[in-house]
């Protein structure tokens, strides 16, 4: 059994016009989001064995939030491909994987992130299904349970939603 936690950066700044998409830093109100989700991960105690991160801005300022509180010491990896890539690209990624890590934090973006959940739960049919298909806002993590022994058996409706939460309905 395998775990995935896909986690949306918090909210951007659009304040600087001049500035490039890749370089937005977080609002004050995707700081505060950051540090909900950061102190989510602590008190459900999820622990992802490895990150992987956009090397975007925003998502690095939300990794920045949040991993301190994740007990353990994850790997990290941090990698440009990240940034914008699309639920293919991301499901490619993700195949990649070492078998012997159990769970994956991937901290992206959308539209890529949001499609590739709905890609892994496929014609599932649930509430928190539902829920993420409502909206998958900023700050959004979705956790997946995936039933395969190494992650380049992961598939578009191989896994189950198990959960959807948003930092608004955490505060």
């Amino acid at each position: 059994m395998k775990t995935l936690y896909l986690l949306r950066h918090a909210k951007s700044s659009w304040e600087n016009t001049g500035i490039d998409d890749y370089d937005r830093p977080l609002n004050a109100r995707g700081q505060r989001a950051a540090m909900v989700m950061g102190v989510y991960f602590a008190q459900q105690q999820l622990r992802p064995d490895l990150i992987l991160c956009s090397s975007a801005r925003r998502t690095l300022e939300t990794l920045d939030q949040v991993r301190p509180r994740i007990p353990g010491k994850p790997q990290l990896s941090i990698e440009k491909e990240l940034y914008l890539a699309s639920a293919n690209d991301l499901m490619k990624r993700l195949r990649k994987v070492d078998p012997a890590v159990g769970s994956i934090l991937l901290l992206g973006h959308n539209p890529g992130l949001e499609d590739l959940a709905r890609l892994l739960f496929g014609k599932q049919k649930t509430e928190v299904v539902d829920g993420l298909n409502a909206k998958y806002p900023t700050g959004g993590l979705a956790t997946f349970a995936a039933d395969i022994d190494s992650w380049k058996d992961l598939k578009a409706g191989g896994a189950s939603l198990q959960s959807f939460v948003i930092p608004k309905g955490l505060v």
